[in-house]
């Protein structure tokens, strides 16, 4: 089946697409790139309270996330960060994400649980990793041989 043959992939471009769009978000706030902190042009003072260090989460746990590195938890993160930023700073104003501000935060928390969930995919140096430790474990001695040499010597 063609799709079977294409999850892989995509979802591995899922992830990349979604770290990405973190990221960018991230070096908006911390950086003052790409029109700065929601388009006022400049970066937020460092170590501000809680915008300064959320944006420090995105491009950090974003880049992660885009290139597939510690996916799991810079994911988990990244969805924490969200949800934090959906249930203090929107939904008080109003219940639904249409009516708060909040469709975004809320996107982002749930992609992101998702990927904490299901990892990175095959395009990640997490995959990458996974595949060289795999090749440089010597195997373990199977069958007879593993039997002759689990034996005592004076057997």
């Amino acid at each position: 089946m063609v799709s079977g043959k294409l999850s892989g992939p995509v979802w591995s471009l899922f992830r990349m697409v979604i770290g990405f769009l973190f990221a960018c978000h991230g070096a908006a706030t911390v950086l003052g790139l790409f029109g700065g902190h929601r388009g006022s042009g400049e970066a937020i003072p460092i170590g501000t309270w809680p915008n300064w260090w959320a944006g420090l989460i995105q491009l950090v746990c974003g880049s992660l996330v885009l290139v597939g590195l510690a996916t799991r938890p810079a994911a988990l993160l990244c969805s924490g960060s969200m949800a934090y930023a959906y249930f203090v700073v929107h939904q008080p104003t109003d219940l639904l994400p249409l009516n708060n501000g909040g469709v975004t935060p809320a996107l982002y928390s749930w992609a992101f649980l998702i990927i904490a969930v299901l990892g990175a995919g095959q395009w990640s140096i997490d995959a990458w990793l996974r595949s060289h430790r795999v090749a440089a474990v010597p195997a373990e001695p199977t069958g007879a041989v593993a039997s002759k040499e689990r034996q005592p010597e004076n057997a």
